[in-house]
């Protein structure tokens, strides 16, 4: 497998949401080999990993716009931990405390937290690492794709989504 990187600015308007990424190039370099049309249309359980309470805080409203695109969401915070916050469950201190199957890990977390994510996620059998707009780990990635996940970096569902018309 191969990862995706996504440029903040890059404008994507796909004539054809199935195959609008595969292969197409970026101003960075960058080649979309992961399929994120796949990604988002296969995937029906998503733990948002950093989590916030915090209204303002796009980990807060990403996890509200993909409970509204009928995915569920499973928000994981340590801090915040056996809450209910009208997600698709509880608030779970770890990704091994969800307690159902996870599709893909959406990582709200600094770079440098990354990996540990990652192992955890693979470790409960995720099939999609999803980095969000500015969190890239090459090295985490590469141990995904090793396991057979596909990996986004540096980029957001809820921007990607509405650009493929889903």
């Amino acid at each position: 497998m191969s990862f995706v990187t996504v440029p903040r600015s890059t404008p994507l308007r796909p004539q054809n949401a199935a195959n609008a990424f595969r292969g197409r190039f970026f101003p960075n370099g960058a080649t979309m080999n992961d399929d994120i049309a796949a990604i988002v249309t296969s995937v029906k359980t998503i733990a948002v990993v950093g989590w916030s309470p915090k209204e303002d805080r796009p980990s807060h409203r990403v996890a509200r716009f993909l409970l509204s695109k009928g995915y569920r969401v499973f928000p994981v915070n340590p801090g915040q931990a056996g809450q209910d916050v009208g997600l698709s469950a509880p608030v779970a201190a770890s990704l091994s405390d969800v307690g159902e199957r996870i599709d893909m890990v959406d990582i709200f977390r600094r770079s440098e937290e990354v990996y540990g994510v990652v192992e955890e996620g693979l470790a409960i059998g995720a099939s999609v690492i999803w980095m969000q707009l500015g969190i890239e780990d090459a090295k985490a990635a590469a141990l995904a794709r090793a396991q057979g996940a596909k990996v986004v970096m540096n980029a957001c569902p809820a921007i990607e989504i509405p650009k493929l018309g889903l």
